[in-house]
């Protein structure tokens, strides 16, 4: 055994077990008043009826995380190495004491965020530049086989398959603004981006707005889409739209009232096309306001509208009545 004459403070909690079951006693340590004792360098005989020590760690013994860092620097071992109550022992603790939702949220909200780049541009001037993405499930970009038949629909109805039109282009629920670069890299003048988490903004959105050289070109509104429609003429000045994308998350929003409030919009021109992206089992219009329904396609579990002007409409009928006939 090894040996010390000196003091040592613990925070363990001792109980003492004899064979004598008349003697039972237990000896509890107070964080105000911790337990003093001694190690004796001097070896002892064990009989029969001697006491046997048993000690034990008990959790919430009153210590702060600072205090059992000190004490595990002391006892020789790494202080960094601790090891935390765990995450289900803390929301027990916190369910007890009614807090069980607030420690869940505060476990949650420690959680750091990342990146990865998973997502690239698809064509134009920035083509296969890697975009940045954040890690889980809190943005859903826009899957790039979606992005990629959306803007080839758009180049194709607009009457120019090799690229974009000059125009505004206005990216809600942008994220990581992967559809608004898009945009800017097969030919837009200009893009705004609509997002409201500022962590997503300034660790994501922006940072691949400098990475593909478009921060020039681009206009970022930190704050919610109901919000920017509502005030449209306040966030993007009198102008109308000639693209805008709608990629939000699915169960957030109620596509109805959505579309509704994006037709009733100043923003929405005779000529604009809307790219809308919605779940499976999703009852979309035939029209948002003055637009038509021009095309829609099924990717698994994921829909894609296009809406545009009814020349539009008419453009592409035609087009399918001649391939027939060929």
């Amino acid at each position: 055994m090894a040996v010390s004459s000196s003091v040592i403070l613990s925070p363990l909690n001792f109980n003492f077990i004899t064979n004598n079951k008349d003697i039972n006693k237990s000896l509890s340590f107070l964080s105000a008043n911790p337990l003093i004792f001694n190690i004796s360098s001097k070896p002892t005989n064990i009989n029969k009826g001697s006491s046997i020590v048993l000690c034990s760690y008990k959790s919430g013994s009153g210590l702060t995380a600072e205090d059992k860092r000190v004490l595990r620097e002391r006892y020789g071992f790494d202080p960094n190495e601790y090891i935390s109550e765990t995450k289900n022992e803390r929301i027990k603790e916190g369910k007890k004491q009614g807090k069980g939702k607030e420690v869940v949220a505060e476990e949650e909200a420690k959680v750091p965020r990342t990146t990865h780049k998973l997502l690239q541009v698809l064509g134009g001037k920035a083509k296969r530049k890697k975009l940045l993405s954040p890690k889980g499930m809190d943005v859903r970009p826009m899957m790039e086989v979606v992005k990629g038949a959306a803007f080839d629909i758009l180049q194709a109805a607009d009457g120019c398959p090799a690229s974009l039109r000059p125009g505004r282009w206005l990216d809600l629920y942008s994220g990581t603004g992967s559809v608004g670069i898009e945009a800017i890299s097969r030919g837009c003048s200009e893009a705004h981006f609509v997002e409201m988490d500022p962590w997503v903004v300034s660790n994501v959105l922006r940072p691949n707005l400098e990475w593909t050289g478009f921060l020039d070109a681009s206009v970022i509104h930190p704050v919610r889409v109901e919000t920017f429609l509502e005030q449209a003429d306040r966030f993007a000045g009198n102008g109308l739209f000639d693209y805008i994308s709608v990629t939000p998350p699915y169960t957030q929003v109620d596509y109805g009232m959505l579309m509704s409030q994006i037709s009733k919009s100043p923003i929405v021109g005779e000529d604009t096309f809307i790219v809308v992206e919605y779940p499976l089992r999703t009852d979309m219009l035939d029209s948002c306001g003055c637009l038509v329904k021009i095309k829609d396609r099924r990717f698994g579990r994921t829909h894609l509208a296009i809406y545009g002007p009814k020349w539009a409409q008419k453009k592409r009928k035609s087009e399918k009545t001649l391939q027939n006939t060929t």
